[in-house]
């Protein structure tokens, strides 16, 4: 298979028939060795590992706009290699330290008209992080690339986890097949998004996870997205190749560049076990440090949220159904007849305030709130919401002031319709209305084709306007959890008042949701940071939630359980009613009790799109941190008798198999004795026809325990262990 790969490769391009074997750069561990050379005037990399081919040789460069372009005619000016190697504490996260350790490989080239182009490679133990560099002194100046030519030649037809290519949304559920397979799949059932741009038979996006028939994972990604656009995989089926499809603007051009300038790393993470994949921070090690001298305003958020009602359908976002058009400072809401089914109404918001306040939550989402939602979708407005204004059911004091009585935050909602343009002229209005109420999250969302009209979701000026929200955020002291815009590629490093992202498939979805998604998105949309799935589903019966509605989501209770733990986030949502919590109170103890934040995260068991075990222990100091008063239900559980308790936190989910997990407990204090309480599926749990089956279990465990639990088909589990 390698043989046949190569000898297919080869017949690409005449530099590429040569082997690369100069300018050799190894892992810090030996265990990974790249190489990198000019051939023939063309730029090109190889990377294996051991003796096995990771990257055969492939091609890097440029088209551009106009007459140069930067693929061929580079000659190598110099070759410099560095070593670096710290230890970083994340301000959230899955641990309370990184390393970030790796050797560095920078290659200068010039052309003959003056052209100058640096390739700076770095190299990790568990991978590699590659970009391009434009100095200032150089021809180009401002420049338009047409393509990016990246390739990723790949050694055989691996295994792959997949989502068709689109410029516009990642809302898709993953194939699993091989490469050779993507062309016949691809595309045949994407269902419907309100916004989507389908690329092309053999186009997928990052993050791609692979696995070669000898065991190895591969994945590829991008890290440290700014000022450029983001990249689909185009693959060359026949050979095995993989190239970069950038996302173009509204003209057509591929990213709009202005010396000095760098790319955005483009990664191959390389890792032996599937545990490992998980544990790899390599796309957060290649974005830059924190930029914020003051994070003490940036905490986590155990939220629910008046929304999964309007998701189903139960009520809606609207207030009326008098105005057929709305248009904002001109239409009179106060005139208007209520058509008594918006949710976000004073009533309903205390209610929801009362039970997520009584059960140790730190704020609540309301969707909804504000003027304009009666023709906001579908109908691309360019003024489409001003953030500000109230509807007339919506006392936004009073409900502030009661939330805080409460000792609760309410966190605020900015849907753009993506009008981006709209939402920039009323960004700082908005976030000044949040100060002054004291709101400290807002949850913005991007449903609809962009406006600009033309551009894309993922296009250049997009990235723009995503990063410009969140460096207006932080002047406000405000954490931002974007939905529907481009996928995080380790950015929180940097700006960690990211606290979320959506940017994938979440249980809004509901029944399109297949079996096994959940035991994929932490090797593909997680590997760049964290997202809001809106965990928490109980009621699987949509019917019962929102008469009228129908269809059953495929998964159990226990599953969702397991989603707290196996899924990190520093903001994680109860997502269900509370009528539909207050039926399974003793299951919802799990959900009040888990942390949100971590010290100390291990990857028990792991296989994509299978299943995955995770032990998490809780970072104390922040359990408490974003609620106003009281203490929330996490603190009370660790600080039971005023002494804190060593506490562990162990999650598992699986997919359309049933799976037996068997794990060690030897993470616990040797020689402790522990209170362990199980959430797991009952025995004849199932997601089809028995999903609300569970167990509760309570035993004494000590670290040299071994436990056994058994997970339905898309069941799961979760287990707390507390030092007694």
């Amino acid at each position: 298979m390698i043989l046949s790969s190569i000898l297919a490769f080869a017949a690409c391009s005449a530099p590429q028939v040569k082997p690369l074997d100069r300018n050799p750069l190894q892992s810090p561990d030996g265990t990974l060795e790249l190489r990198a050379d000019v051939l023939d005037g063309v730029p090109m990399y190889s990377l294996k590992h051991g003796q096995s081919d990771v990257i055969l040789p492939s091609r890097l460069g440029y088209d551009l706009v106009g007459d140069i372009d930067l693929k061929d005619g580079f000659k190598l000016d110099d070759v410099s290699y560095s070593s670096f190697d710290e230890t970083w504490t994340p301000v959230w996260g899955e641990e309370d330290h990184i390393r970030n350790r790796y050797n560095e490989m920078l290659l200068k080239l010039s052309r003959e008209d003056g052209v100058r182009m640096n390739i700076r490679f770095r190299l990790y133990n568990d991978g590699l992080g590659f970009r391009y560099e434009f100095p200032m002194e150089n021809k180009l100046t401002y420049f338009k690339v047409a393509d990016e030519l990246t390739e990723f030649a790949l050694a055989g037809d691996h295994t792959a986890w997949w989502i068709s290519g689109d410029y516009d949304t990642q809302e898709y559920n993953y194939y699993k097949s091989r490469l050779s397979e993507i062309r016949g799949i691809n595309g045949a059932d994407r269902p419907y998004n309100a916004s989507q741009s389908y690329i092309g038979p053999t186009a997928v996006q990052t993050a791609l996870q692979m696995k070669t028939d000898e065991g190895l994972y591969i994945n590829l990604h991008e890290a440290r997205v700014l000022d450029y656009s983001t990249t689909s995989l185009l693959l060359d089926d026949k050979k095995m190749v993989f190239r970069t499809a950038l996302t173009p603007d509204a003209q057509g051009i591929k990213a709009r560049l202005q010396a000095p300038c760098v790319s955005p790393w483009r990664t191959v993470q390389v890792c032996e076990k599937a545990t490992d994949v998980l544990a790899s921070r390599l796309i957060l090690n290649l974005n830059d440090p924190c930029v914020l001298e003051d994070v003490s305003w940036i905490h986590p958020v155990k939220y629910m949220g008046v929304w999964w009602e309007m998701i189903t359908g139960k009520t809606h976002w609207s207030y009326t159904s008098d105005f057929p058009s709305v248009k904002l400072g001109e239409t009179d809401y106060s005139k208007a007849k209520p058509h008594g089914r918006h949710g976000a109404n004073n009533e309903n918001v205390r209610r929801y305030i009362d039970f997520a306040a009584a059960n140790g939550f730190d704020a609540l989402l309301i969707e909804g709130w504000n003027e304009g939602w009666e023709d906001w979708f579908g109908c691309q407005k360019e003024f489409v919401f001003d953030f500000i204004t109230p509807y007339p059911d919506f006392d936004l004091p009073a409900l502030n002031e009661y939330a805080h009585s409460k000792g609760m935050r309410l966190i605020m909602h900015h849907e753009s319709s993506s009008s981006t343009v709209n939402y920039e002229r009323w960004m700082e209005q908005a976030y000044t209305l949040m100060n002054q109420y004291g709101y400290d999250a807002v949850k913005s969302g991007y449903v609809g084709d962009i406006i600009p009209f033309g551009e894309h979701h993922y296009s250049q000026p997009l990235i723009t306007h995503y990063h410009r929200a969140v460096v207006e955020a932080a002047k406000h002291h405000i954490m931002v959890n974007a939905h529907e815009a481009v996928r995080p590629t380790g950015l929180c490093r940097t700006w960690p008042n990211m606290i979320g992202n959506e940017s994938a498939m979440g249980n809004e979805f509901r029944m399109d949701i297949n079996p096994g998604h959940t035991c994929i998105l932490p090797f593909t949309r997680l590997q760049g940071g964290p997202m809001d799935f809106t965990p928490g589903i109980f009621e699987q019966d949509m019917s019962i939630t929102a008469p009228g509605e129908t269809g059953k989501m495929r998964h159990t209770i226990g599953n969702q359980l397991g989603l707290y733990v196996t899924f990190y986030s520093p903001l994680q949502m109860a997502a269900d009613l509370p009528e539909n919590y207050a039926r399974f109170m003793d299951a919802f103890q799990f959900i009040k009790d888990v942390a949100v934040d971590w010290d100390k995260s291990l990857y028990l068991e792991a296989e994509p799109g299978e299943y995955i075990v995770t032990a998490r222990h809780p970072k104390l100091s922040t359990l408490n941190a974003g609620r106003l008063s009281g203490t929330s239900g996490a603190y009370d559980f660790v600080y039971a008798g005023g002494r804190p308790h060593d506490v562990w936190y162990v999650g598992g989910v699986c997919g359309e198999n049933a799976h037996e997990t068997t794990f060690k407990l030897d993470f616990l204090k040797p020689g402790v004795s522990y209170e362990a309480t199980l959430y797991a599926d009952a025995p004849d749990a199932d997601y089809e026809t028995n999903p609300q089956a569970y167990t509760i279990t309570h035993s004494t465990v000590t670290s040299a325990d071994v436990l056994t639990v058994r997970m339905a088909r898309s069941g799961g589990f979760g287990l707390s262990l507390r030092e007694k």
